[in-house]
């Protein structure tokens, strides 16, 4: 092969791959992570306690045609003594820019975690909720605050807890 077919080549296939990899990486979807410290006002059984714990969250913009609609899944973890908790909920995110801020607001389902004194129980929980991120200086950084409204039902009683969480956020 003579050096100007070769040539030829290398500029035929590096010209035709840039659209391309355009499209190709159309079909990976953008979104964030978030992890942060989290207080709750939650219930265990019947009686409401205050528990500090963790947060953390994904969230994956993949609708080309709704771009303030992101698929979320949300943990997060509650200790006191002898009483642990842990949530995991799933479901979506709508949110819109406003210069360095981005508020949210959130619907998601899923089930809690309760492990109080060796009695486990799993009931259903709905975790309505919002916040903003605020861009930082950092390239794809923001600092999220967030609070939520969590409903499950135990036996007779209904639960309605709080929480609230702050933490750092990557945007890819």
């Amino acid at each position: 092969m003579s050096k100007t077919a070769a040539a030829m080549a290398f500029l035929f296939v590096t010209l035709f791959s840039i659209p391309m990899s355009a499209q190709f990486f159309s079909f990976i979807p953008s979104g964030d992570v978030y992890v942060g410290v989290s207080y709750g006002q939650l219930t265990d059984q019947v009686n409401k306690q205050s528990y500090k714990g963790w947060n953390a969250s994904a969230e994956f913009f993949a609708f080309n045609r709704f771009p303030h609609l992101g698929i979320v899944g949300d943990g997060s973890g509650y200790y006191r003594s002898g009483v642990t908790q842990y949530l995991g909920v799933g479901g979506l995110r709508v949110s819109n820019n406003y210069g360095k801020w981005r508020p949210f607001a959130q619907a998601m389902a899923g089930v809690r975690h309760v492990n109080s004194n060796d009695f486990i129980y799993n009931p259903i929980l709905i975790d309505v909720g919002g916040g903003a991120d605020y861009k930082l200086w950092f390239k794809n950084f923001s600092w999220r605050v967030q609070g939520d409204y969590l409903h499950s039902h135990y036996g007779s009683a209904n639960q309605n807890d709080v929480r609230a969480s702050t933490g750092i956020v990557w945007r890819f």
